[in-house]
């Protein structure tokens, strides 16, 4: 098994760097960086294309996939799920490899050698992760719900299903913590959905996703989509916001502990009824839940009687209007004053030709918790400190330095990232990093420096 930190492991990918980066590599500063993960890997490696009329195939990258298959092999040794690093290689094979082992409080970052959000207070999740529904103390059923003409056509639809006890259904109920609303207990005496149940009938999946209008869980299977059900990277999760219109039939949240997931779409979203509808919507209505979209959910039936019967496949309502979240560049907004508003939760300051920026307009605003910034684009970085109320901060590495110095990093911080521009030695932005992880006390980012050497270029 070969060692992580054995300059022979990194040998045969090292070789291949430097054939394939030589102009990278030459001068001051000159540098290689990747970051290999367990099941995929980063590198700058350019692949050529094959012969005209032939496709890639594996033995077009055998070097590359059988000098990362060793790191890998080493990496799993560690028990770690990424590595990163960065080498420098002179002519004369003399080669400087440095692994940067990843900190518990250091998000991986995403395809680059670079570390991603910063944890600064353990545990910490952002904002909208936090946030419960509103309650609904006089939310109704919908005029369609129905539980005995749900259980009529399902029965004569899937005659021949196996339907739960009540037993079995106030012990998902104990698992979950929450009643199943009537129509939901109705759809499971009809038919549980297991597999056993089913024997050598193939075709009985299918039957009962007909029946009900949708890809039906097994009782076993239910569970409460709350926020930890989508999980989600700090600084995308910063970046997002809950609002909830005041005609909206289902409140824009991450996740609520009235969302239970019975079924799926096919496609990966997942159907639910919804205990805690929004201020037009009905108790025990059902809901998609979109898997390519961390907030909210959309009305697909008005109960679940209503989607048997009536078959709906179309999404209605948009649960992203109204988001307090500002974006101030050269194709948005075209100044901070423009974006400055009470309830303003989360500035994103993205590329900028003009004279950078003053944060002034946006010093005292109530709900301010999020702020990034593109590098340079900041007339005085200091100003931060007058935004007290913030959880999540991404600055360039040059405005990152400038807080530092001053002693003036916002104390309110639960994470941070350094916003990377172009392709920078990876070394400075990791000392940065740590500097401000040192701040709370967490956990550094680590660094092993190997030495060794290749053969020289001919």
């Amino acid at each position: 098994m070969p060692l992580i930190d054995d300059f022979a492991t990194w040998k045969p990918l090292l070789r291949l760097l430097r054939a394939g980066n030589a102009e990278r590599l030459a001068g001051s500063g000159g540098h290689v960086a990747g970051q290999i993960g367990a099941y995929g890997w980063s590198i700058p490696q350019e692949r050529g294309f094959p012969p005209p009329g032939r496709s890639v195939r594996a033995e077009d990258m055998q070097d590359e996939f059988n000098a990362v298959k060793r790191v890998q092999r080493a990496l799993a040794g560690t028990g770690a799920d990424s590595i990163s690093f960065t080498a420098e290689i002179e002519p004369t094979g003399k080669s400087v490899l440095h692994l940067l082992s990843p900190s518990p409080a250091a998000e991986p970052g995403i395809g680059n050698p670079y570390p991603g959000s910063l944890i600064l207070v353990e545990g910490s999740v952002p904002e909208p992760w936090r946030r419960l529904p509103d309650p609904v103390p006089d939310a109704m059923p919908a005029p369609s719900a129905d539980p005995a003409l749900l259980e009529r056509t399902l029965r004569t639809r899937i005659p021949d299903a196996v339907g739960a006890t009540e037993e079995e259904i106030a012990a998902a109920e104990a698992r979950l913590g929450v009643d199943l609303p009537d129509e939901l207990k109705v759809l499971y005496r009809v038919t549980r959905s297991r597999w056993e149940d089913w024997g050598d009938d193939y075709e009985a999946p299918a039957r009962v996703s007909r029946a009900v209008g949708c890809e039906l869980f097994s009782l076993d299977d239910l569970y409460i989509a709350d926020a930890s059900s989508r999980p989600c990277p700090w600084r995308f999760g910063a970046m997002a916001a809950v609002a909830t219109p005041p005609d909206a039939p289902v409140q824009g949240l991450v996740g609520s502990p009235g969302w239970i997931v019975f079924g799926d779409s096919g496609g990966g979203d997942r159907i639910a009824v919804d205990l805690t509808p929004g201020p037009r919507g009905h108790a025990g209505q059902i809901i998609i839940i979109d898997h390519e979209q961390y907030i909210g959910a959309e009305l697909l039936a008005d109960s679940l009687t209503d989607l048997v019967l009536n078959r709906r496949n179309e999404w209605h309502g948009d649960p992203h209007q109204d988001q307090p979240v500002a974006h101030v560049n050269i194709r948005s907004l075209r100044s901070i004053q423009a974006a400055a508003h009470p309830g303003l939760e989360v500035l994103s300051i993205g590329w900028w030709e003009d004279e950078p920026l003053s944060l002034a307009p946006i010093t005292g605003l109530p709900r301010l918790r999020t702020l990034t910034a593109y590098p340079g684009t900041l007339a005085d970085p200091l100003e931060i400190a007058k935004l007290t109320g913030l959880e999540f901060l991404e600055l360039g590495p040059e405005e990152w330095r400038v807080l530092l110095d001053a002693g003036a990093v916002p104390r309110s911080l639960s994470a941070a990232a350094i916003k990377v521009h172009g392709s920078p030695h990876p070394l400075p932005i990791v000392a940065i990093a740590n500097e401000v992880l040192a701040l709370w006390d967490r956990p550094l980012i680590t660094r092993t420096v190997l030495e060794g050497h290749l053969d020289p270029v001919p």
